[in-house]
């Protein structure tokens, strides 16, 4: 039931319209008779009617202030005037400003007056759910993040939500009317091209059309955004085309993620150099050129040959540091057409472009390898690092970039294998040498859990009297394959793929086990002499494992002795310095190996507690003839007299060579001359005689 506030004084005005309504054929209506304007005003707030009929003309307001209270009180109200003749023009008055119409006064017994306060309820309630409609509308169109614009047939625009008011710099007043080539300008990204307006087409089309690839938008403040989307027609309900609206949202953030992903995708994320997936792309575009100009080009394959070791002793926050160093200094190394790529761990690949000849790459691995000879100061630490480097050549090597790339590596091991710090060129015989890399590489990780590791031991002797003073221990390999390795044929390696401090390990109790065995036979002999490895030497744990090698054999400290590089001692001899102590403390005798390969100083020695020095066989195997390596050892020889250490010569082959260390006051000595190295059943028998004849 519909509910009618008559607001007049005039008693018989309200009995009229009462009856009027009351006695209509269709609902009545709930008629509610109110005087005074001050007692409707609070009624029209409450929101229960749903119709006004007013005479302007109130005991308490005249006018058409009395209608513009009323409207201001309660706009969703429809409010019809009553009125004589001599009022209508107040009656015109208040519908321009709001009111649904006006009654006559003459005319209320009309059934029309029912009927048409009924249509204009029915049509109000309509236009408030077409409002609510619309507001609604607008609200999502506001709350989204996508930009909508509206035009008219001509392309003029009629409607901007905020996200495109906020994304062009229009508001809504300044662009309604603007051709929509002004309130929304587009370019392409790539030409700065003008794009004509996605609109403009749909309209002449009416059709979808989809924004370009790489449209650019230009904010009213010159910015710009990249955007993506589409633009639609509009129809009426006559399905007529009435304009048309586009929708677009900002992909500037999207577009730089993904060229971030896909940079990172193809980078190496600490050293921010090409990766192997780039590289193989570099090298493929590379080859296809150089395949046009009949020119050449090379790979290099550079693994850096001490990394291990400053990684496992000073951390991997310097490690990382080091190979950031070491891009930066490859990079400099090469042109601006060339490539350098991590290829993961110490491992780097170069590709040099439009090379004519193969002296060009020479010239380039020899300036790397100089580059990276310098210091690396890096937190304090002063680092040296040297590099292995292989190279092969398209078109003389290969014609792809897998086997390019699988070329440089094995020429790479070759150059590891000549001594390291230098570079090999790629050679079809290296693929045999390759291919037993991998069958001992592939077999090394099983080595030690089939038992296939043994010791064999060489004696030292006292060089006047042949008393055996010493053994060391030294690893083979009995390979199922290849049969009994020799360490350089295996050590190299395993130290590549991360197993030497193992193995070393297992040596180090095995000979402690071996030397406890002869102590408890009764056999006499003054240390069982153990290598050392860098890598091993400088490991967290090496300290803990030679103590826990001595409790669990049984052997006295004292009994073992520990033979470490030259080399290894002065690279970080502040840390060396530490870990020898440590050993000292658990009164097991070090040894310097290798004396006189290291260019050490005497200040560097002393600083250490080194009880031997085992001069470097290539000095004593140098002995037979006059020369300079007499001098050298003569001076050797001296230094250690002269520091009060025992003086070992390693690799005495021939009767000269002892005559020459006799004479210079060499204590002791190893070598073919008195006994290879033998498995511990012989050694055993010469351990039992005491002493071995000198020739």
């Amino acid at each position: 039931m519909s509910r009618v506030m008559i607001l007049t004084g005039d008693a018989g005005d309200a009995q009229a319209l009462g009856e009027v309504l009351s006695n209509t054929q269709d609902e009545p209506y709930a008629v509610e008779w109110v005087k005074r304007l001050s007692d409707a005003l609070p009624r029209l707030e409450a929101g229960d009617v749903d119709a006004l009929l007013v005479d302007l003309a109130l005991p308490d307001s005249h006018g058409i202030d009395t209608f513009d209270q009323l409207f201001a009180t309660a706009p969703q109200v429809p409010i019809l005037t009553l009125c004589g003749v001599e009022d209508e023009g107040l009656a015109s008055l208040a519908v321009a400003r709001g009111a649904e119409g006006y009654l006559s006064k003459d005319h209320f017994d009309s059934y029309l007056v029912a009927q048409s306060l009924r249509n204009i309820i029915q049509r109000k309630v309509v236009e408030e759910g077409v409002f609510s409609d619309q507001l609604r509308a607008e609200v999502t169109l506001n709350s989204i993040s996508d930009a909508v614009i509206g035009t008219d047939m001509q392309g003029n625009v009629d409607y901007l939500n905020v996200a495109a008011e906020t994304m062009t710099g229009w508001s809504r007043e300044e662009a309604r009317g603007q051709p929509i080539s002004v309130v929304m300008r587009i370019i392409n990204g790539a030409t700065r091209a003008i794009r004509p307006n996605p609109i403009e087409l749909v309209l002449q089309q009416d059709a979808p059309l989809k924004l370009a690839v790489d449209t650019v938008l230009l904010h009213r403040d010159g910015s710009e955004r990249a955007i993506e989307d589409s633009a639609a027609p509009i129809h009426d309900a006559n399905g007529q085309l009435s304009g048309a609206v586009i929708v677009f949202h900002d992909v500037t953030e999207g577009q730089v993620m993904a060229l971030k992903m896909s940079h990172l995708a193809q980078h190496d994320f600490l050293t921010n150099l090409p990766n192997r997936v780039l590289l193989n792309d570099r090298i493929g575009q590379a080859i296809a050129l150089a395949e046009r100009r009949g020119q050449h080009l090379a790979v290099l394959f550079l693994d850096l040959d001490n990394f291990k070791q400053i990684n496992d002793s000073l951390g991997h926050s310097i490690g990382d540091q080091l190979l950031q160093s070491v891009a930066q200094r490859l990079c400099a190394s090469v042109r601006r057409s060339d490539t350098v790529s991590r290829q993961g761990g110490d491992e780097f690949v170069l590709l040099l472009a439009q090379d004519k000849y193969a002296e060009d790459a020479a010239l380039t691995a020899e300036k790397i390898l100089t580059a990276l000879a310098a210091v690396h100061r890096l937190e304090g630490h002063e680092l040296l690092v040297t590099a292995s480097i292989g190279i092969s050549s398209y078109p003389g090597d290969a014609l792809n970039a897998e086997t390019l790339i699988k070329h440089a590596d094995t020429a790479m091991y070759q150059a590891k294998e000549l001594g390291r710090n230098t570079y090999q060129f790629f050679t079809p015989d290296m693929n045999n040498q390759a291919i037993e890399r991998q069958l001992i590489e592939n077999q090394l990780r099983h080595a030690l859990g089939r038992n296939e590791f043994i010791l064999h031991y060489q004696p030292k002797v006292n060089l006047r009297s042949g008393v055996i003073t010493g053994i060391e221990a030294l690893l083979r390999w009995n390979h199922p394959q290849l049969g009994l390795l020799l360490p350089s044929r295996f050590v190299a390696i395993a130290e590549d793929c991360g197993l030497l401090v193992e193995i070393g390990h297992w040596v180090l109790q095995e000979a402690c086990n071996q030397a406890q065995r002869w102590r408890a036979a009764g056999l006499r002999f003054a240390s069982m002499a153990v290598n050392i490895c860098a890598g091993e030497f400088r490991h967290p744990q090496f300290v803990a494992a030679v103590s826990a090698a001595l409790q669990a054999s049984g052997l006295n400290a004292c009994d073992l002795q520990l033979e470490i590089c030259e080399s290894a001692l002065v690279r970080e001899t502040e840390l060396s310095g530490v870990i020898l102590t440590q050993l000292s403390a658990l009164g097991v005798p070090l040894a310097v190996d290798e004396f006189g390969r290291g260019y050490s100083s005497l200040s560097q020695l002393t600083q250490f507690p080194i009880s031997v020095l085992k001069i470097d066989q290539s000095f004593v195997q140098k002995l037979d003839a006059p020369g300079d390596d007499r001098l050298i050892v003569s001076a050797l020889l001296a230094m250690g007299n002269s520091l009060k250490q025992r003086l070992v010569a390693v690799g005495i082959e021939s009767h000269e060579q002892l005559v020459f260390l006799q004479a210079q006051h060499c204590e002791e000595g190893q070598g073919y001359l008195f006994s290879p190295p033998l498995a511990a059943r012989q050694l055993a028998l010469l351990l039992a005689r005491g002493r071995i004849e000198l020739p």
